[in-house]
């Protein structure tokens, strides 16, 4: 999916988790929780970058994406042209390991509603992440 799709679930979804942990006692506790639902769910992403660069073994998509801001911004499906193939399977594995990674540490740290709020967020990305691939979404 594209960012500003990204950012439109995770509006939704930060927004209905929200309300269902913190509740509206405190309306910028909230907001907080929403915006960072909304970056989160949007700057997930850029593992895909880090994925490229290992698999790839340079950082030519990266330099497409940020020199072009036209690809890098709305024709987001044209970035990775030509490994989208070998990148599509393994992009949803490195959401998976980005995203255990960062519910843990926030568990660990303490931050329990955060880290439930951050699965919450990251499940609703790789399940239209999935819907998109599967041409239902």
């Amino acid at each position: 999916m594209k960012s500003a799709e990204h950012a439109v679930v995770g509006a939704v979804v930060g927004s209905v988790a929200a309300l269902v942990l913190v509740g509206t006692s405190s309306l910028p506790v909230l907001a907080g929780f929403v915006a960072y639902g909304v970056l989160l769910s949007v700057f997930v992403d850029l593992d895909h970058f880090l994925l490229s660069r290992a698999v790839v073994g340079d950082w030519r998509h990266l330099r497409v994406a940020v020199t072009n801001p036209r690809i890098g911004l709305i024709e987001q499906e044209r970035v990775f042209e030509g490994y989208n193939d070998v990148l599509r399977p393994r992009r949803l594995f490195s959401h998976h390991l980005v995203g255990g990674v960062l519910v843990f540490g926030l568990g660990a740290a303490g931050l329990g509603s955060l880290a439930v709020f951050s699965a919450v967020v990251l499940y609703a990305h790789v399940l239209c992440d999935y819907l998109r691939d599967l041409g239902y979404a």
